[in-house]
């Protein structure tokens, strides 16, 4: 009974209706972001800046999003994780269709600022959403679920992007906008008002019709533990593994492999530019396959063993890129990748929230949330500089050895992950 119940519960089987609307909201998000992100820096390029001062129009929104997501963490503290999540996305949806009718380029800068401080709104409150309302077993899935509605918008927007592109360079603006105004009344009339909403119990509407456990009756509810500080968590070494890995999927899989990638196909391999993209699609293609089944095994084998696997995957993806020579070992090593890219999207998520429990304070998320945009702001800069000055094998090098670091902490942590008793 208890193999079975494991297959029933694959998968998004199970997983509160909330965690599925926040993978919409998550979609709608990134299909947006994916129609307008190519046509930013040729935007502000048409006000007669140089490439360096078009390509800080992107950088402003990430710094913006870094800076300002310890306020996001408290507010969420404060009035509830739905009233951020929805503000946050009004004011990237304002901000973006105010961008859309900029008149100079300070103008835009302001206003791409204004949008990544309402994307890190958003970011901090529906992860820290996502793990509150799930139980336990169930935060691989739902962190996996709700990148993969990021992932499946992040493919479809490019496709989207060029006919949009087409109408107008400002066009993009609007339709992000509207994707987002779409999000955000999603928000507001689908997900929980209550600051401390508490996930599903076992035995909810979540278990199976055929179960034949008897919930408990006329039993008070045992008071929920106190949610550790910032400092408390800091001291926590499974924290800390987590945070080694979304350091690493920042640096590695939004930073380093974004930036480097196209040059190294160009550049390193000789090949054309459509192999890059190729490329991409392998390792999306890949990820967006895997990340349900990554954190199945992160619920049901712990988070441990899926934090091992996913930066040792990430290490070899990224040696293999180093060494790969032609087309075929470059698209595995993208394929590699990916999957690592799986494990390492869920996996940290689970064990973060395993830490912080359901009532945990949102500052402690933030935190969790900002060593990824760390990566992702570094990444770029500190790869850029060794490929110049060593080549594209000790650039890609760094991601391996940051890697490494997660893997070493991953290996001495301890398992966090607590099995209900009805699995």
């Amino acid at each position: 009974m208890a193999r079975r119940r494991i297959g029933d519960t694959a998968l998004l089987r199970g997983l509160p209706r909330e965690i599925k609307v926040l993978s919409a909201i998550a979609f709608c998000v990134a299909l947006g972001f994916g129609i307008v992100a190519p046509s930013i820096p040729i935007y502000a390029a048409t006000f007669g800046v140089s490439a360096f001062l078009a390509s800080a129009v992107i950088s402003v929104f990430a710094l913006a999003r870094l800076i300002s997501a310890p306020a996001a963490g408290a507010l969420v503290d404060r009035v509830g994780e739905r009233r951020v999540l929805t503000l946050g996305l009004l004011i990237v949806a304002v901000s973006s269709a105010v961008a859309g009718l900029a008149q100079s380029y300070p103008q835009l800068l302001i206003l791409r600022g204004f949008g990544g401080i309402g994307s890190s709104m958003f970011t901090v409150s529906a992860m820290a959403l996502t793990l509150k309302l799930a139980r336990s077993e169930q935060r691989g899935r739902a962190a996996g679920a709700f990148q993969a509605g990021f992932l499946l918008g992040g493919i479809a927007g490019p496709a989207a992007g060029g006919a949009v592109v087409a109408l107008s360079i400002r066009a993009p603006f609007f339709v992000y906008a509207v994707t987002l105004l779409a999000a955000a009344w999603v928000s507001w009339r689908y997900l929980p008002n209550a600051p401390g909403t508490k996930p599903e119990e076992p035995g909810a509407e979540s278990q199976p019709a055929d179960s034949t456990e008897t919930p408990p009756t006329n039993q008070a509810p045992e008071p929920a533990p106190e949610p550790p500080t910032l400092g408390q968590a800091l001291r926590s070494r499974a924290f800390l593994a987590a945070l080694a890995a979304n350091l690493t999927n920042g640096l590695v899989m939004f930073g380093l492999r974004a930036s480097l990638v196209p040059l190294f196909v160009i550049s390193g391999l000789g090949g054309e530019p459509s192999l890059s993209g190729i490329g991409f699609l392998v390792a999306a293609v890949t990820q967006a396959l895997l990340l349900l089944p990554a954190g199945r095994l992160a619920d049901f084998r712990g988070r441990k063993p899926a934090l091992i696997i996913g930066a040792a995957l990430t290490i070899v993806g990224m040696l293999a890129l180093a060494w790969s020579g032609g087309t075929w070992p470059f698209l595995v090593a993208m394929a590699i990748s990916g999957l690592a890219g799986a494990f390492m999207g869920s996996a940290p998520a689970a064990t973060a929230g395993d830490i912080v429990g359901p009532s945990g304070r949102g500052t402690v998320i933030a935190v969790f949330q900002m060593t990824a945009d760390v990566g992702a702001i570094i990444g770029p800069l500190v790869a850029g500089l060794l490929a110049d000055q060593l080549g594209f094998g000790p650039a890609f090098a760094v991601g391996a050895a940051v890697a490494a670091l997660a893997l070493a902490l991953a290996a001495i942590m301890p398992e966090t992950l607590i099995k209900s008793t009805k699995t």
